[in-house]
């Protein structure tokens, strides 16, 4: 039998959802934002999201594999844009790609993210916006931004559908909402 898990309600792009808390250190809870699946959501994020990133003018989007590829297909899908999604192990068929290592909050564990051969093509010279579904530690967003800059593009936006934690610490980073980590 499961357990009565305590939720977190918020209402982003016109959609409202209630996200478990779940214990990710002693002390320490987070809202677990799983957009997997959540076709409702994801579609309302990507529509506010391609209003504000029009200004910037991106020519390519890039996420970080897994949770936020629906989330990046469904804005390239509304912005009319191709998008890369940086892979978190390497594969022969992705020739010369480019590595960066990051530390995963969900894991607690290094991890990497390598841009395939044929994307970093796509990529160079061109303005990018780098997206995530959630910004927490930005660690991510720190890989992500270096593997940019080796593949010789330009970021020009960070967005997310949420950042976490010290709202000040993501002032550059578009998001359509925020939410707090839960300490006892």
């Amino acid at each position: 039998m499961m357990e009565h898990r305590e939720t977190y309600k918020v209402e982003v792009a016109g959609v409202t959802r209630e996200f478990p808390l779940f214990e990710v250190a002693p002390g320490v809870r987070i809202a677990v934002v799983n957009i997997l699946g959540d076709t409702e959501l994801t579609q309302a994020a990507a529509k506010e999201l391609a209003i504000q990133l029009a200004d910037r003018n991106p020519e390519v989007l890039v996420t970080a594999e897994a949770k936020s590829i629906p989330l990046i297909h469904a804005l390239s899908t509304v912005m009319d844009l191709p998008y890369v999604v940086l892979r978190k192990s390497y594969k022969p068929y992705m020739g010369e790609a480019i590595e960066a290592e990051t530390l995963s909050i969900t894991t607690g564990k290094p991890q990497s993210l390598f841009l395939d051969e044929k994307d970093r093509k796509l990529m160079v010279g061109r303005q990018v916006a780098i997206i995530d579904d959630v910004i927490s530690t930005g660690s991510t967003l720190m890989g992500m931004r270096l593997i940019v800059e080796k593949a010789g593009a330009t970021i020009v936006a960070q967005a997310a559908i949420f950042t976490e934690g010290d709202r000040a610490k993501w002032s550059d980073v578009i998001a359509l909402g925020h939410l707090p980590v839960f300490t006892n």
